[in-house]
């Protein structure tokens, strides 16, 4: 069951190394304002986009399997409709590398079903919230 207390939501905030999926380089666009949110607050931010090169001054990757550096949490600004091909790779690195053990569905997204493969997957998930407004009233 994907997490939906403060508790379970402020432990997912205590990630170090963030892989943003669907990253944007378009300013004013929450996928590239809250990802820059993460970054002032001292998370390092991955971002994972096929179409850039680089954003909010990291190299961007085409896919999660390309990115070298452990990740510690899975944050993805992709449409509902798309997520169960992300946790699918999500699932595979998990699998391979033994990271990425979480994965937060932004504000809007969420699929219970690829979220259910994925926990039983041992990854956590939150589905449908905002990791800025989450970070804000627990951490700030």
């Amino acid at each position: 069951m994907p997490i939906t207390d403060d508790e379970g939501i402020d432990r997912l905030l205590d990630a170090e190394t963030i892989a943003v999926v669907g990253c944007s380089t378009t300013p004013g666009k929450a996928a590239h304002d809250i990802p820059a949110y993460l970054q002032r607050y001292g998370y390092r931010v991955i971002p994972v986009n096929p179409f850039a090169d680089e954003i909010l001054g990291e190299p961007a990757y085409d896919d999660l399997a390309a990115v070298d550096e452990e990740i510690d949490l899975v944050n993805v600004f992709r449409p509902s409709e798309e997520v169960p091909a992300v946790l699918d790779a999500v699932r595979e690195r998990h699998a391979e590398r033994g990271d990425a053990d979480a994965v937060w569905l932004q504000l809007g997204i969420s699929h219970d079903e690829a979220a259910a493969a994925a926990e039983a997957d041992g990854i956590e998930v939150v589905q449908d919230r905002c990791m800025k407004v989450e970070h804000g009233r627990l951490r700030r």
